[in-house]
């Protein structure tokens, strides 16, 4: 990320120990990153940092909410879905203990020096992570998976069961 576009900082200079809240209200173009705005991150963008400053350590909860409009997976309609996302960061002042480094948490080691704690990329990332795999419409019977529906839809049983064994078979066929 280039200093000179905007930035998600979290202040350290003069933020006492204990437990301090930040929100922020972005849209995609923030980020200077087109990829972003491709994946359907059109509308504004909520983050809620939680800082638990303690005596030699910092840790950040980041929450990400948005609407995005995404692509149905079947017929290529335009769907909005609402995407919500956490991740925690573990700053360090100086080393980390041995025991902290096996762990799956993220830590990072910050200069007791440090002014703020920049988590733009880190929020970034988030909102790529929170894209589901797949997006299919909710209100298109046509996008429905036929063995998802079959009893809500009154598919016959032996209609999904040949379906089904259709599939195997062409998968076996491939082993």
């Amino acid at each position: 990320m280039h200093k000179k576009n905007g930035q998600i900082e979290i202040p350290l200079a003069g933020l006492s120990e204990g437990s301090h809240e930040f929100d922020f209200t972005c849209n995609a173009s923030f980020f200077n990153d087109p990829h972003l705005v491709e994946a359907g991150f059109t509308r504004d963008i909520e983050v809620r940092v939680v800082a638990e400053k303690r005596e030699h350590e910092v840790i950040l909860e980041i929450e990400t909410s948005t609407v995005a409009v995404l692509s149905c997976d079947i017929c290529l309609l335009p769907v909005s879905k609402p995407l919500a996302g956490s991740f925690r960061i573990y700053y360090t002042f100086g080393e980390l203990p041995e025991e902290d480094q096996e762990g799956s948490e993220e830590y990072r080691i910050l200069d007791r020096s440090a002014l703020a704690i920049d988590i733009t990329e880190d929020v970034r990332e988030l909102l790529f992570l929170s894209r589901p795999m797949k997006v299919t419409c909710t209100n298109n019977a046509e996008c429905r998976l036929p063995y998802g529906e079959k009893e809500d839809e009154g598919v016959q049983p032996e209609e999904s069961n040949s379906w089904l064994d259709s599939l195997e078979k062409l998968k076996n066929k491939y082993r």
